[in-house]
């Protein structure tokens, strides 16, 4: 029997960003006013190195970058805002939009002192939910690099299955990293917000 076609994205929810609340966290649409924030987080080293950045940005790219995301209709991006303080925790995204497969790519980056904390599982969690309940997507997919192990438990808390290993895809301090493949689909069981 033939698989029924993916549902239509509502990509009308990519130019309308909403804020989106969980236990402890909301993640509201990311803008020119977390700029300090976010540049804070692209002086950091260890983020740059979980993330293979090499790029050093100037602020200035990234002020217009922030600026126009808003306005995109192939991603939506948060930022990760602890509910009870206001504090900016880092950000995350849903890009590379493959309308007709309904899929698209997952990051998330917290700011350095926030991993551990469970706040990646809980952004990672409203973020599927979203993609999922709201969007309309079947899959979303990310890799990490296996230098990161934290990140991939957190990933999989949040229902992300392991499906493969790409081999030497980073060189990083003179040494070779792989990536780790991870997808969810929407009929996967996985942890949720959702009444």
């Amino acid at each position: 029997m033939p698989a029924s076609p993916p549902p239509a994205v509502d990509t009308s929810l990519l130019t309308a960003v909403r804020t989106l609340r969980g236990p402890r966290l909301r993640l509201e649409p990311l803008g020119p006013e977390h700029l300090d924030a976010v540049w804070s987080g692209l002086q950091d080293d260890e983020t740059l190195r979980l993330t293979g950045t090499r790029t050093r940005f100037e602020r200035d790219a990234v002020a217009r970058h922030l600026s126009s995301i808003q306005s995109a209709d192939d991603r939506v991006d948060w930022a990760i805002v602890d509910e009870a303080t206001g504090e900016y925790l880092g950000e995350i995204v849903l890009n590379e939009l493959e309308e007709e497969d309904a899929v698209m790519n997952f990051r998330i980056a917290l700011l350095p002192g926030n991993p551990g904390k469970g706040y990646g599982t809980e952004a990672t969690t409203l973020a599927l939910d979203h993609a999922f309940h709201e969007l309309g997507l079947h899959r979303v997919t990310l890799d990490v690099y296996s230098f990161n192990p934290r990140a991939q438990r957190s990933y999989e808390k949040a229902g992300f299955v392991v499906e493969g290993r790409q081999r030497d895809t980073l060189y990083w301090d003179g040494e070779w990293v792989d990536s780790i493949l991870m997808s969810v689909l929407s009929t996967d069981t996985r942890p949720s917000y959702l009444p």
